[in-house]
């Protein structure tokens, strides 16, 4: 039988590409893991009912998307608006508005979305905050997860957008923020109110699934070049 040329570099080629196509499959696995475990979390948090911000303030890593109910001061000078947000397939911006509760905790509220004007020199109509003290209720969020866009007066990119814009506007704040779901005063409700991720599972362990095929069509093929000898 004529022997095969390279048949020991084609070997260890096949088993290096093996050995990369079940890497992948374990990182897509692992992947899938993390986000189910995410949902999961999003799911059973967002379904509790609303607690004081004052009890869950302290680790907010372990309570984000709960409910929370605070009260305090909205400060009207200190708004931004976040771009590229959209709502049904309309352009608009999300609003956010520092909030400083009655234990002294300041922090971003996100108030949701509204429609961009009609052009770029027109400003979207932005509804004022009350002055007086408020109660709100809103969805605990971490700044990591604040959707990543542009402000206005602020560059895209960074470990976190509100910690961002706290060093140019030298303003300390919590390291969590709100998305306003309603308050104790009727116009405090959004009428947009800021979006929840979608929950899926993602593709995920499909591709695990299809890189552990790749792997096997590997085989299959060096088997097939070794029978042509």
């Amino acid at each position: 039988m004529q022997r095969e040329p390279w048949a020991i570099l084609k070997s260890v080629v096949a088993l290096a590409l093996i050995a990369a196509c079940l890497w992948a499959a374990q990182w897509q696995y692992q992947r899938g893991i993390v986000r189910h475990a995410r949902n999961s979390m999003i799911t059973e948090h967002i379904a509790l009912p609303p607690t004081p911000l004052i009890t869950v303030a302290w680790q907010p890593t372990r309570f984000e998307w709960q409910r929370v109910t605070t009260s305090g001061k909205f400060s009207p000078n200190e708004q931004i608006l976040l771009r590229n947000r959209y709502s049904e397939g309309v352009y608009g911006f999300e609003v956010l508005t520092l909030f400083t509760s009655m234990d002294g905790k300041v922090f971003w509220v996100d108030r949701g979305w509204v429609k961009a004007g009609r052009n770029a020199t027109t400003p979207p109509v932005v509804a004022r905050v009350p002055t007086e003290i408020v109660e709100i209720t809103g969805r605990l969020r971490l700044d990591s997860s604040l959707p990543r866009g542009s402000f206005f007066a602020l560059p895209a990119g960074g470990a976190g957008l509100v910690g961002e814009l706290n060093a140019q506007s030298r303003i300390g704040t919590e390291k969590f923020y709100l998305d306003l779901l309603s308050g104790s005063l009727p116009n405090l409700t959004p009428t947009v109110t800021a979006q929840l991720p979608e929950l899926s599972d993602g593709p995920h362990m499909a591709y695990a699934l299809q890189w552990i095929f790749f792997g096997g069509l590997i085989i299959y093929g060096r088997i097939l070049i070794r029978r042509a000898r």
